[in-house]
């Protein structure tokens, strides 16, 4: 007999693993590990969420006839490691060997494969492009953008496709998709759960074991099985989804979620598959329930920019976490854990971040970000943060998402030029700044917003490297025809805030 081995963001039953074994002869090996739950400070959401549908997941391939040797995290045999465990499985029951289906991050494919025992790894065919496909995409480009993947992504699946064009004749419609914030919003947001028996066994171990976590446990509401899933994404479908493409960039005080989907941390579990997804959303649209701006733009986001980004993560290898091409090591301020900033923006999605485990993609772009980018942080402890505060945060998507997109870190692999704003975007896509202790309105002064100053601040100290950049031009024209005393007075004043962050100042 055989191991199989199912990881907790593996919780599929079309899993390749499982489908290459014998239900009747193989045991499935699934285990809450220490190793797992700890390499970063996860939030405590995220661990819940992950053993609590790892556990019901289990008893779904019970109920289907398989064997699993589950490890629960207090366990007094438990190894403490995905590897661990295997080889403790592995004598106990004179396995011949283990299956499994590729992890998406490097550091489980590393450990994995220096293991002492015969292993088989599969690919995971979850997705819509395999490794193969996207390095054959990529082959002999120069430029690897995501808008061209995504059109073969498009032809591959036939979503909104017109034959062999594009549904409306145009294949993105993002120029739809940038109104500011909404005077009200009439979604409720994402459907809420009441944990079961077995989710409250789990919230008890979690707040017992990671108390000190960066995070609230409490309230906790997220699906932790695909039929809840299912039912949150057609709850969705039918109230966010006609206004989610007219909204998707905009930032509320007082909505955390606006029209946004909150299907991230059940598609990256396995919970749900990406065809469902987006067939849930393309139905809607035949029907005359969503608009083909929104549709569109979800459907974008699953199989364009979600595919996109394991391609990269794959092809890149394992030290493309590590990568900092502009030199960055300014280290994370309190603030991102939770500190006192005088930034309303920040202090709003940090807020969101810290008893949600979620943010929607502007907040993670333009405002986290963006502040991390301008600032000069390392790109290391950026990455780390991301992946720890975030419930559907794995190595594969956070990483190119952060490194890449939100921080130039890998040197224009994914972004033509760095993503950096002044508070004037902020200001137009949200209402964040009109309770701000800092003036948007201002450039220079006590009272000038901090976006503002470190907007002209990394530009000026990265010159040389961006200076030819012909998306950059504009920019750089803008900050020569000041004239020089009022450059002078925006890098001293940029210099001076950066110095007092540095030193722990409440800014």
């Amino acid at each position: 007999m055989r191991l199989v081995l199912v990881l907790g963001d593996q919780l599929s039953p079309n899993l390749s693993a499982l489908r290459k074994c014998d239900k009747a002869n193989d045991v499935v090996v699934m285990a809450e590990v220490g190793d797992e739950a700890s390499y970063v400070p996860h939030h405590p959401k995220k661990i819940a969420f992950t053993f609590a549908a790892m556990r019901k997941f289990a008893e779904s391939l019970r109920r289907d006839g398989w064997q699993v040797a589950y490890t629960k995290l207090d366990d007094p045999d438990n190894a403490g490691s995905i590897t661990g465990e295997l080889i403790r499985r592995a004598s106990e029951y004179d396995a011949a060997g283990v299956v499994y289906t590729e992890p998406g991050e490097w550091r489980l494919i590393k450990a994995l494969g220096d293991m002492p025992l015969k292993s088989h790894s599969l690919p995971d065919d979850r997705f819509i492009a395999s490794h193969q496909d996207f390095d054959d995409w990529a082959k002999d480009r120069k430029q690897l953008r995501m808008e061209y993947f995504y059109r073969d992504m498009r032809r591959k699946t036939g979503l909104l496709m017109d034959d062999d064009k594009p549904e409306g004749g145009k294949w993105n419609y993002d120029h739809d998709n940038r109104k500011p914030a909404p005077d009200s919003v009439d979604y409720a947001g994402p459907m809420q759960f009441t944990p079961d028996p077995v989710v409250e066994e789990v919230l008890t171990l979690v707040a017992g074991r990671f108390d000190n976590n960066f995070g609230d446990l409490h309230p906790f509401w997220f699906a932790t099985d695909t039929g809840q899933a299912r039912r949150h994404l057609a709850h969705w479908v039918k109230g966010g989804l006609p206004k989610f493409g007219d909204f998707q960039d905009a930032m509320l005080n007082d909505h955390r979620y606006l029209y946004h989907s909150v299907v991230g941390l059940y598609l990256n579990a396995g919970l749900l598959d990406p065809l469902e997804v987006c067939q849930a959303a393309e139905v809607a649209y035949r029907n005359g329930d969503a608009p083909l701006n929104a549709v569109e733009g979800f459907i974008r986001q699953i199989i364009g920019w979600r595919e996109y980004v394991r391609g990269i993560y794959f092809r890149e290898g394992p030290d493309y976490v590590s990568r900092n091409a502009l030199g960055h090591d300014r280290k994370l301020p309190a603030m991102y854990w939770g500190a006192e900033t005088k930034m309303n923006c920040i202090a709003k999605a940090v807020d969101q971040t810290k008893t949600e485990g979620y943010a929607h993609h502007i907040q993670r772009l333009m405002v986290t970000g963006n502040f991390a980018l301008l600032a000069g942080i390392d790109p290391a402890k950026v990455h780390e943060w991301y992946l720890a505060v975030y419930v559907d945060a794995y190595e594969w998507v956070e990483a190119p998402n952060v490194i890449g997109m939100s921080l130039f870190a890998d040197d224009g692999i994914i972004a033509s030029k760095p993503y950096i704003s002044s508070g004037n975007y902020i200001h137009k896509m949200s209402d964040y700044c009109g309770s701000c202790q800092y003036r948007v309105q201002d450039k220079t002064g006590a009272d000038a917003c901090p976006f503002n100053l470190l907007y002209w601040h990394f530009l000026d100290r990265h010159r040389e490297r961006f200076k030819g950049n012909p998306r950059m031009g504009n920019m750089y024209s803008v900050w020569d025809k000041m004239d020089p005393p009022r450059r002078d007075q925006v890098l001293s004043e940029a210099g001076a805030f950066l110095d007092r962050m540095d030193q722990g100042e409440k800014v």
